[in-house]
């Protein structure tokens, strides 16, 4: 094995691909082509933590917990994400394992269940704006506000959600575990969905809450928790694009960490809940002392981690 640690963070295109694709069949298909390039890079020496998104699967186990609240108990958000997590994790690692077996070396990929600390005075609380659940009529999305505290909003005329808060990650809990087993030569699959949110209280113990942690930001952190030398994103992009979807645009193959710094700041380049979260997460990676940070699709994974690919940032 190489000294060299990669962290994955795994983008939503390569849990499903469109709204037509969306069973667990599905999923096992979409990250079998994506989990073979990783292969690919493990093969090839690294060692790698994965991180991942859950936004569609937690919104299915809401919706089945809704659908069967007239005879079972509803599932609270945490439990939502540590739900998909395992159920991610195991898929995950059997598309691995297959490509491992495939490829002709013997390897081993583990998930993690990965609870992650916020601060529980972060300023998303009083400001949620994450949407999760179903649609609602005005009269059910009130009575849930009141009944059960929730914030709701209307959503562009289509009908009433629940909206939580996205409070950035302070503390991957479990991080010891994923050090660890990374030392002994494992792919470890973790902070899945951002990872579990967790508050500490006045006595040390940890609660779930009802929150969304950013998978980018989280997997930003476990980055630098391991070490990483290198820090990507696969998305459904191959690369970073200055005024994208605009006449004017035009594809960046590098940044120096400043120069992205002032692209972000410009506010016209990267839009919120697409491409700004990624080259922020990329940022406070590097700012934070790591090297070097990539933005790629996951078929071009293998030729960006040897610079023919991807859009890499750098110190």
């Amino acid at each position: 094995m190489t000294d060299k640690t990669l962290v994955v963070a795994i983008g939503g295109n390569s849990l499903i691909k469109d709204a037509r694709h969306q069973s667990v069949p599905d999923q096992m298909a979409a990250l079998g082509e994506t989990s073979v390039h990783i292969a690919s890079a493990i093969r090839d020496g690294w060692r790698v933590a994965i991180g991942h998104g859950n936004g569609p699967q937690v919104g299915f186990i809401l919706r089945r917990s809704e659908l069967s609240a007239h005879e079972l108990h509803e599932v609270p958000l945490d439990v939502c994400d540590a739900d998909t997590q395992g159920a991610i994790g195991y898929e995950l690692q059997q598309t691995l394992g297959n490509d491992f077996r495939r490829m002709g070396f013997d390897r081993k990929a583990v998930t993690v269940v990965t609870q992650v600390e916020v601060a529980a005075d972060d300023p998303a609380f009083q400001r949620p704006t994450k949407p999760i659940g179903t649609f609602m009529d005005e009269a059910r999305a009130i009575q849930r506000r009141d009944a059960e505290g929730w914030t709701i909003v209307e959503d562009a005329g289509r009908g009433w959600r629940r909206v939580v808060a996205s409070p950035r990650p302070i503390r991957i809990v479990e991080q010891d575990a994923v050090q660890a087993l990374l030392a002994d030569g494992f792919v470890v699959i973790t902070v899945g969905g951002g990872g579990i949110p967790v508050v500490t209280d006045a006595s040390g113990c940890l609660h779930g809450v009802a929150a969304v942690i950013d998978k980018d930001y989280a997997s930003s952190l476990l980055a630098t928790v391991v070490g990483a030398d290198v820090f990507a994103i696969t998305t459904a992009v191959d690369r970073v694009a200055l005024d994208w979807g605009k006449p004017t645009q035009t594809w960046l193959d590098r940044m120096s960490l400043a120069e992205a710094r002032g692209y972000l700041a410009e506010g016209t380049h990267f839009m919120p809940g697409s491409m700004a979260p990624k080259i922020e997460a990329c940022l406070e990676f590097l700012e934070r002392g790591g090297s070097e940070a990539i933005i790629t699709a996951p078929a071009d994974l293998e030729l960006a981690l040897v610079g023919k690919a991807g859009t890499r940032i750098v110190r």
